[in-house]
């Protein structure tokens, strides 16, 4: 798979909550930063972090971009059961067909 396709497959599995073929695409040494998150591992993404798909009645992909060497830049939309629609930026890392790191940015409510 092309680094788009490992991100997208990943997107899928967290909005399925299918954390077997989460885990398949993430690799053991993964890194993971986010405003509320920095520098966790594998292991506390996904106590903390993948099991929060529950929150969102709506999660959709609006761009994934390549930016060279295994990364790949995306924009999604969400709405949360309580908060409205948001926007989230990622940077993640693919390496060998696996993400080795997420860098989250937290976006607003969008208007």
């Amino acid at each position: 798979m092309t680094p788009e396709e490992v991100v997208r497959a990943n997107f899928e599995a967290y909005v399925r909550q299918d954390r077997a073929a989460a885990e398949a695409l993430v690799a053991d040494e993964l890194v993971f930063t986010s405003p509320q998150d920095d520098h966790i591992g594998r292991d506390a993404f996904f106590e903390r972090c993948f099991p929060t798909a529950d929150r969102v009645s709506r999660q959709e992909l609006l761009h994934v971009t390549p930016a060279g060497g295994g990364d790949v830049f995306i924009l999604y939309e969400y709405d949360l059961e309580s908060e409205g629609t948001h926007r989230n930026t990622e940077l993640i890392t693919v390496v060998d067909g696996r993400i080795t790191e997420i860098q989250v940015f937290f976006g607003g409510a969008v208007r």
